[in-house]
């Protein structure tokens, strides 16, 4: 994961570091108008490939403090998807999107990846790493949570005029760890990791992934969740400093039984 190499900092530096050269960021207040719907998020088989930027995503990006992952738009089996290429780097794209998890609680995407990031270890800190990584954040009133959680919210509000999601979900590929695993992040209590697939028996092959976003956020956080923000995917490879590639077709938001 990308902050690992951060541990240790001031939190005005840690923040300052991580977040100040974003290329884009969550919204700020009053940004929420331009969200997506679950009917209106953008996917990629709808889009021409080619290099540059998909429509209706943005990129993640660490500033000059982090090498950036490179996203390109490819054909795959007659379709259009996104090819991600990692070299010692982490960044992503994010699409904003705003709805209620108990509405829609389901989350479906397809990814495929050639080849597993042999060194990493996300139970570890510093080997946080992975070759895919569906995110979802989610917005929530932070004045509730323990007193180190809201300084670090309150210090990156006050450096970035941004605000950090109040809970985020990544759904992530595995090396070793059983599927469904929880796995918390070693930096900060609002972020948990959730095994999606694991080991290499399907390395190679397109994969269709389909989690149930309202349940796995009351399991992982212990509470019912708030409305979702945004979604985003990212590769990387910054703690680990290896070399991948891997594919990620269409993200869907549905309600339970499939409707969108």
């Amino acid at each position: 994961m990308t902050i690992a190499f951060l541990r240790g900092l001031a939190l005005p530096v840690l923040l300052t570091a991580l977040f100040a050269g974003c290329a884009q960021l969550p919204p700020a207040p009053g940004e929420e108008s331009a969200a997506a719907t679950p009917r209106t998020f953008k996917t990629f088989s709808g889009q021409r490939p080619g290099a540059g930027m998909p429509a209706g995503w943005s990129a993640l990006e660490f500033g000059g403090f982090k090498k950036a992952t490179s996203y390109e738009l490819v054909e795959s089996d007659g379709r259009t998807v996104l090819q991600a290429s990692a070299d010692a780097s982490a960044s992503g794209l994010m699409q904003r999107v705003r709805f209620d998890p108990k509405q829609y609680p389901l989350i479906s995407w397809s990814w495929k990846v050639p080849a597993l990031i042999e060194t990493a270890d996300n139970t570890v800190g510093g080997l946080e790493d992975s070759p895919v990584r569906v995110i979802v954040a989610f917005a929530g009133d932070t004045s509730h949570l323990p007193m180190l959680e809201r300084v670090t919210f309150k210090q990156f509000e006050m450096l970035t005029h941004r605000q950090l999601p109040y809970a985020t979900l990544m759904y992530i590929w595995e090396n070793r760890v059983p599927t469904g695993t929880v796995i918390p992040s070693a930096h900060t209590e609002r972020i948990k990791m959730i095994v999606a697939e694991s080991g290499s028996e399907r390395v190679g092959e397109w994969q269709r992934v389909t989690r149930n976003v309202y349940e796995d956020f009351r399991r992982a956080f212990g509470e019912e969740p708030p409305a979702v923000k945004w979604i985003g995917i990212m590769t990387d490879t910054d703690n680990t400093g290896l070399n991948t590639r891997a594919f990620y077709g269409d993200i869907t938001v549905g309600r339970a039984g499939g409707q969108r």
